[in-house]
């Protein structure tokens, strides 16, 4: 039997969680938001979940966005990962 890998073109558009974690300061879903937004035009803050560290010190938001290429969603990831106040991008 052989297996086919799909065409990577053939993946997107489709709906991609991220995931980013820093300290829970009330401006971080604001520069969450600015920096998806650029990436998904179409991104609304609603979309966005937040959930708090059990201790109260860290957020995870994750927004899923509406990934459009490989491409689209490395760029994403570097600029997350570039902000002082994003800690991890998964």
């Amino acid at each position: 039997m052989t297996e086919t890998t799909p065409d990577a073109d053939s993946l997107y558009p489709c709906a991609f969680p991220v995931k980013i974690m820093g300290l829970a300061e009330d401006s971080l879903p604001g520069i969450v938001l600015e920096i998806v937004a650029r990436h998904d035009p179409g991104f609304a803050a609603a979309r966005m979940e937040r959930r708090m560290s059990s201790g109260g010190k860290y957020v995870s938001l994750t927004c899923t966005v509406t990934a459009t290429s490989r491409a689209m969603l490395d760029a994403l990831y570097r600029e997350l990962s570039a902000h002082p106040r994003i800690r991890y991008v998964l």
